[in-house]
């Protein structure tokens, strides 16, 4: 079995996680020849490329495949597919993200490879666009589309969304939890060196957010419930772990609201540490506007830590309210204060949603899972022609 993923670039992000975890999965099967190819990765949201130095066959740069829409190296990386496809010959191909996504699937369909899947890890069109990009983003997915044979989603949320968007079918969907290596965030690690690292106290409360600091994150949710939430709770601090070129712009939102001294920014963080990070905090906020299914909601049930979400794309398939987190109406600030004020107040509280979070995420989200799951479903379509 030839399998060729196609992604638009290793940043240090969920999606990225997710097909990486796949990739080398996939490879320690014995009838498996698995193949990554990714457009150059760059930028302050870190790369993801070094996971890949012991396994440089499998990897594969398309240099001209790049996220911001550019005709011309568009076409180049298209042919470039091509070309990589014929070589290979993959049995499947399975796209991931945006850009690879519709190009990728247009290149296998070239190349008349058989079995094209692509992975939703969050949508690719939707009203948080504006009218003209959305309906540019859809009419492309629906041209895609022509092209899929399978989808994956990480969530139902996204297949909801496509079906309503006219896009597919339902016996075209199939949902896999995107895996990730959860012991590290089970087992009760060592957390006063990195407490202190960031100057945290044993007294504060640390509300943490993890996401690249960029546009529909939901940052600035933050900021405006931030001078309230630190007037009820004064020892509050709020962690942003992450990076992205809004980090500029968000430190003087801070310094203009005055509350400089209760926010920390983390940075970049090496994915190998934000488990320790994790388990480190008090409560984990998720506000992004566009996500299909965040991997911080479960990392942080995963850890035990309570969660506190807007209502938006797959959250609520984890963040089940008053059970394993407490979830908000979507951009209801009033709410967003009541639940982190709620459980600022009540261990008891953030004690009993942690632990059925970890319970609920312990056997659904493995890398072995997710792995065989993808695995299962390939031998499934390829038999089915």
């Amino acid at each position: 079995m030839r399998i060729a993923h196609v992604i638009t670039r290793l940043i240090i992000g969920g999606a990225q996680e997710n097909t990486i975890a796949s990739v080398l999965g996939l490879n320690q099967k014995k009838n498996i020849s698995v193949r990554l190819y990714s457009g150059p990765t760059t930028g302050p949201e870190g790369s993801l490329e070094y996971k890949f130095k012991d396994s440089s066959d499998i990897f594969h740069i398309v240099p001209n495949l790049i996220r911001p829409i550019n005709p011309l190296n568009d076409y180049i990386a298209y042919r470039h597919l091509i070309k990589e496809f014929k070589s290979f010959k993959p049995d499947i191909v399975h796209t991931h993200s945006g850009k690879a996504g519709f190009l990728g699937r247009l290149a296998a369909a070239k190349a008349n490879v058989k079995n094209i899947i692509h992975s939703i890890h969050g949508p690719s069109f939707g009203t948080y666009q504006g009218w003209i990009a959305n309906t540019l983003f859809r009419k492309a997915e629906k041209v895609a589309a022509i092209h899929t044979d399978h989808y994956i989603t990480v969530a139902n949320a996204m297949e909801e969304q496509y079906l309503k968007a006219g896009v597919g079918n339902p016996n075209i969907f199939t949902k896999i939890y995107s895996g990730f290596n959860l012991r590290p965030f089970i087992q009760n690690q060592e957390t006063a060196e990195i407490r202190n690292q960031f100057g945290i106290k044993q007294d504060h409360l640390v509300v943490a957010k993890i996401a690249r600091l960029f546009d529909l994150k939901g940052h600035n949710s933050l900021f405006e419930i931030a001078p309230n939430l630190i007037k009820k709770i004064p020892n509050i601090r709020f962690l942003l772990i992450g990076d992205g070129p809004l980090k500029k712009d968000f430190k003087q939102i801070i310094k203009n609201i005055n509350c400089e001294k209760n926010f920390i920014f983390a940075g970049l963080v090496d994915p190998l540490k934000i488990p320790q990070l994790v388990n480190s905090i008090d409560i984990l906020v998720h506000l992004s506007r566009r996500e299909g299914l965040p991997r911080a909601l479960p990392q942080a049930m995963a850890a035990s830590k309570p969660i506190v979400a807007f209502d938006y794309d797959g959250a609520r398939e984890v963040c089940i309210n008053e059970k394993t987190g407490l979830l908000v109406d979507q951009e209801d600030l009033s709410g967003l204060i009541k639940s982190i004020s709620r459980l600022a107040k009540d261990t008891t509280l953030r004690k009993s949603l942690g632990n059925a979070g970890r319970e609920f995420v312990k056997d659904k989200f493995t890398i072995n899972r997710l792995v065989e799951d993808q695995y299962n479903l390939y031998e499934k379509l390829l038999s089915s022609r």
